[in-house]
């Protein structure tokens, strides 16, 4: 039986379970957030990516209740969150510090909540136990906080935000005190905890690869405005702007003036040097600029001029990235463009074809540039 794609967005009929309706936030005369409207549904796995200062954080403080918006609308499954305090939402939110209580055990951490909203015993208990078989963190139910390891610190955390089976769950940066391979390790149990309990998450994260691993959607923002939204491989296949192209992944821009030809276009680049031929569905006028954007892994690199591709440029090694898997070769072109390839390490270090100051071809097809206006 075929899966069906989990894509709430792009059914009429889906209700969304948090609308931002032309949301603005002022903090005197420095705008946060800026006429921004999003919707985000039920089970989504959102992501807010951004350098600092883009405005997510404040979107989210807004979202759980901790800011007021200066203009606009915060709706939640229907209902307008004006005036309504952070405790009587069905929101919870887990910051980037865990800020738990050092002085009671893991099972009372998580039995917190719970407790404070006299819930019946019984019933903390089977919550509490359930939290925990969750986070797998059963046999660590009497230790203390710092009596177990930070990324288990973070399960606490995570557990005690959804022990009280919150619609939405706000993730501030969750992952931001852990070691690379702790994160990697544990957003893949982030995004098992939130598909078994079909829980709403909204994460904010200025790691653009945590954002890609996570998440359904990404929205990518700049100075208090959502960019684009997309999913993750939308996003780095088909990104809508130069800004979004550079922030996600690895991007060689080359700037190029466009001519119409055929079924694509002919792209002037730099004086006396063959222009490049891409295909693109954006329509450009003869002579308007844009921009060439090229993953590396999508630009082959030879020693002879290869025959059969669109487009081929020669350059000079000037340094080579070695990540294990990988390596990407930063080569400059004639112009001085600096252009980055990158090459799957099939063979022993000893047998590599290139090195420092080779004279090397690149190379890439018609369609692996994405065409972007000024």
């Amino acid at each position: 039986m075929a899966q069906t794609v989990f894509a709430p967005w792009d059914d009429p009929q889906a209700k969304p379970l948090i609308q931002f309706k032309n949301v603005s936030k002022r903090f005197g005369d420095f705008t946060a957030i800026e006429n921004l409207t999003q919707d985000i549904y039920e089970r989504e796995f959102f992501a807010l990516l951004g350098p600092s200062g883009c405005g997510k954080t404040t979107l989210m403080r807004m979202l759980a209740g901790f800011e007021n918006t200066s203009e606009g609308q915060i709706l939640i499954a229907g209902q307008d969150m004006a005036n309504v305090p952070p405790n009587k939402r069905a929101v919870n939110m887990m910051f980037q510090s865990y800020a738990l209580f050092p002085h009671l055990s893991i099972w009372e951490n998580i039995a917190f909540g719970l407790k404070r909203e006299g819930k019946p015993k019984d019933q903390i208990e089977a919550r509490v136990d359930e939290m925990l078989r969750l986070t797998r963190l059963e046999k660590f139910s009497k230790r203390k906080p710092h009596q177990i390891s930070g990324g288990q610190r973070q399960r606490v955390a995570l557990a005690r935000s959804l022990a009280k089976a919150p619609k939405l769950l706000l993730l501030d940066e969750p992952l931001g005190a852990l070691d690379k391979k702790l994160r990697q390790d544990t957003q893949f149990e982030l995004m098992d905890i939130q598909e078994k309990t079909g829980t709403t998450f909204v994460i904010v994260t200025h790691d653009q690869e945590e954002a890609m691993t996570v998440s359904s959607r990404v929205a990518v923002m700049d100075e208090g405005q959502i960019i684009q939204v997309a999913t993750p491989a939308q996003i780095y296949e088909a990104p809508n702007s130069v800004y979004v192209a550079d922030f996600i992944g690895d991007v060689n821009i080359i700037d190029g003036v466009a001519t119409p030809e055929g079924d694509g276009y002919r792209i002037a680049w730099a004086e006396g040097q063959t222009p490049f031929v891409a295909k693109t569905a954006t329509r450009f006028s003869e002579g308007q600029r844009c921009h060439l954007a090229i993953r590396p892994e999508k630009v082959g690199i030879s020693a002879e001029r290869p025959v059969d591709m669109a487009n081929a440029v020669a350059g000079q090694i000037i340094d080579i990235a070695y990540l294990g898997n990988i390596s990407t070769y930063h080569v400059k072109l004639a112009n001085g463009q600096m252009m980055k390839a990158q090459a799957a390490n099939t063979r022993r270090l000893s047998r590599r074809t290139f090195t420092w100051e080779d004279q090397v071809w690149l190379s890439w097809t018609d369609t692996a540039a994405v065409v972007l206006e000024n």
